[in-house]
């Protein structure tokens, strides 16, 4: 075939398709050849490539037949380097469809993905995130095995992997931390992290400058694709629409995807279901609210951090423990209530006790009050256990009824500030030390009774919330 007949196929495609889809797809083929039936056209990415076959592979044989009857088959390939027009293909595997394969070097090595950050900038990372900093605990321990799985570089068994948690639990830090891992073992991965707003922008910024191309193409290039706070699409039909083919693309290229947000896909309102479904196909897991542990172990960490900078200053026994417990709700306020406490300690030149913190952090200590009451706890946990109220409190010690109560002294003793004997006093006229034993019973069972567990986090939420 010549290059007068292909300007006639085109022009007979463009009359079939249309000016706007012809300009899209069809224009930025070119025709390479024809070798035993089979017509080699050259594209420019694989992705158009791709999307031509798949769409309109069907006309276009159709109308190279017309003019060369042994065509029995279509080829679209990228280029390699150096490679002319006139190039012929070799002959694909008979009765498979031929692949469109990405660009190789002289070698016949696959050619690395070029770096984009020209094109497309990714949102900045913090350094301070990274996984040394991290402090691992029982809330958080799955999310952050699975973040150093993904950070590996390797090839997992989830794809994608999907972090969800409440404000200051540590999501971002490990998407960081996964950026930074990847960028420096395997520099020769594209890796793309950004927030689900940036992703949104940027989609209709090439929407307002008819840059769609050149949007699939970018972000289908990426090798690693991490989207922060996933939430914020919900409700945007075309960003959604968009984000739901780039997802599909990229997975069905075994490319890893790490998705955050601030709850689990099925709870995010106005997400569509297929993005939903696709979501939770992955590994889900969830950032527990942190407990004292966790809080004690990230006040020791950044404490230290702290005295790199402030080495003169002396920190008393018990304001770490102090703050652990009564800061509960935000790691964020939490490390921020502590470098407050060592700058101002910096400025007065006292000794941080455990009356300085109370006098400088005042306002934050008042907001993370505890709120929580007595009363909404046992209710709570007579719903979630299916038993009365009255059977909760009252005097029955057998199981169904024993196990709920204890569950409840303790979520009393650790959501609220009431005394020993005054919980009890809640529970029937019960004695502190009746809720002593409960509470250690429940501690222990923890450990070792994952339903415990379970539904200690379940109710905890509940009542935070």
């Amino acid at each position: 075939m010549t290059q007068n007949q292909w300007a006639q196929v085109r022009q007979a495609l463009l009359e079939t398709l249309g000016k706007n889809s012809f300009k899209t797809w069809i224009e930025p083929l070119e025709f390479a050849g024809i070798e035993d039936g089979v017509a080699t056209i050259h594209v420019p990415t694989s992705f158009l490539g791709n999307y031509v076959r798949q769409n309109f592979g069907d006309v276009i044989l159709y109308q190279l037949g017309a003019f060369d009857a042994a065509v029995r088959r279509v080829r679209f390939t990228v280029p390699a380097h150096g490679e002319t027009r006139k190039a012929t293909a070799p002959k694909p595997a008979a009765g498979n469809p031929a692949p469109v394969h990405p660009a190789t070097t002289a070698g016949g090595a696959q050619a690395p993905t070029p770096a984009r950050s020209d094109i497309l900038p990714a949102a900045p990372l913090d350094p301070r995130f990274t996984f040394d900093s991290f402090v691992v605990g029982k809330p958080n321990e799955l999310a952050h095995a699975a973040a150093k799985r993904v950070a590996e570089g390797g090839p997992v068994t989830f794809n994608p992997l999907f972090l969800y948690g409440g404000v200051g639990l540590g999501k971002t830090h490990l998407m960081h931390a996964i950026a930074h891992e990847l960028q420096a073992r395997r520099p020769d991965l594209n890796v793309l992290y950004l927030s689900a707003e940036q992703f949104m922008y940027r989609f209709v910024q090439a929407l307002r400058e008819r840059k769609m191309m050149d949007f699939k193409e970018l972000f289908r290039a990426v090798d690693v694709l991490m989207v922060d706070d996933v939430q914020f699409i919900a409700g945007k039909d075309s960003t959604q629409e968009e984000f739901f083919h780039t997802f599909n693309a990229l997975v069905d290229q075994n490319r890893q995807i790490v998705i955050s947000a601030d709850r689990a896909p099925g709870e995010i309102k106005d997400l569509e279901n297929r993005i939903k479904s696709r979501l939770q196909c992955g590994l889900v897991v969830d950032l527990h609210p942190t407990d004292y542990e966790l809080r004690l172990g990230i006040l020791q960490s950044k404490a230290e951090a702290q005295h790199a900078q402030y080495p003169n200053l002396e920190l008393a026994d018990g304001v770490l423990e102090f703050l652990a417990l009564r800061i509960s709700t935000n790691v964020r306020v939490l490390e921020g209530a502590l470098t407050r406490l060592f700058a101002f300690a910096s400025l007065v030149g006292r000794e941080i006790t455990l009356e300085l913190a109370q006098d400088c952090l005042a306002d934050i200590l008042r907001a993370s009050e505890r709120k929580i009451s007595i009363e909404e706890i046992q209710k709570t946990v007579s719903e979630h256990y299916n038993i009365r109220l009255s059977e909760l409190i009252g005097p029955k010690r057998v199981r169904n009824f024993a196990r709920p109560r204890q569950v409840a002294m303790y979520l009393c003793k650790q959501l609220t500030s009431r005394s020993l004997p005054e919980i009890g006093r809640r529970f029937g006229g019960r004695d502190h030390t009746t809720v002593m034993h409960g509470v250690r019973r429940i501690e222990e069972l923890r450990i070792k009774d994952a339903q415990i567990e379970e539904d200690i986090e379940i109710l905890r939420r509940t009542l935070e919330a």
